[in-house]
């Protein structure tokens, strides 16, 4: 878990079953805010070139100044692949403080998640780009194959495709997640971990594998409020002030 001021984080990334890992987990700080902005990619495929796919789209992604904000990240790393035959899906975070409160900047192509949470709930932020969540939105009938077909990718996405959202929160957490996490883990797991583990990326990387998945599977995890969820620390007895009687 890495610490930052009041926020901390975790990342993880497993291969599970497929021969290569295919996604890609970035995180980088900008030098001119200060702020952090956090990217999850899933290659599409099962190859070397996949994974230098998702991994060209995250780091393209952090490296976008956060004035110029989450969709603009997105292009970024449309940019970087615009001359490469293999594509990605991918989710862009970006968490900010201003006078009024606290929140993140989302952006996403794809069925990679965002989801915000406490300690109390789970909240989906995001809508899957996928043939089941178009064909749902139509009220037609879907099959599970078509929960793992996308309808847009980072290569293929235009502006207005782009998948965005902005959030306040006073403290809550973000989680980011590709499909071996989030079609794998259940909820209620999902949020146990969240709330629970010392390294919760980890930890849902771990429970992916040990509920049979076979996917690659990456998340972020972006907490806010585990500073306040911690005990204050015990004092040592040689700090304690005399007190004469």
């Amino acid at each position: 878990m890495q610490h930052d001021l009041d926020i901390r984080w975790d990342t993880a990334s497993e291969r599970n079953l497929r021969a290569v890992n295919a996604d890609a987990v970035a995180t980088r700080r900008d030098p001119a805010s200060g702020e952090l902005v956090f990217a999850v990619a899933d290659g599409i495929g099962d190859s070397p070139r996949s994974a230098e796919a998702a991994r060209k789209a995250a780091t393209a992604a952090v490296a976008t100044p956060v004035a110029q904000g989450a969709i603009q990240a997105m292009l970024a790393a449309q940019q970087a692949l615009l001359l490469d035959e293999d594509d990605c899906v991918l989710i862009v975070a970006m968490p900010f403080t201003d006078r009024v409160s606290s929140g993140y900047r989302i952006a996403w192509v794809g069925d990679c998640r965002a989801y915000l949470w406490d300690d109390q709930t789970l909240h989906q932020l995001t809508s899957d780009q996928t043939v089941a969540a178009y064909l749902r939105s139509q009220l037609r009938p879907t099959t599970p194959r078509m929960e793992h077909i996308v309808t847009n990718t980072v290569r293929t996405t235009t502006t207005d495709q782009i998948g965005w959202t902005q959030v306040r929160t006073t403290g809550s957490g973000l989680l980011l997640a590709t499909d071996g996490v989030h079609k794998v883990v259940p909820a209620i797991a999902m949020h146990r971990e969240l709330t629970t583990s010392a390294r919760p990326a980890q930890a849902l990387i771990e429970a992916s594998a040990a509920l049979g998945g076979r996917d690659n599977a990456s998340a972020a995890v972006i907490d806010w409020s585990a500073a306040r969820r911690e005990p204050p620390p015990v004092p040592r007895l040689d700090t304690l002030p005399l007190v004469h009687q």
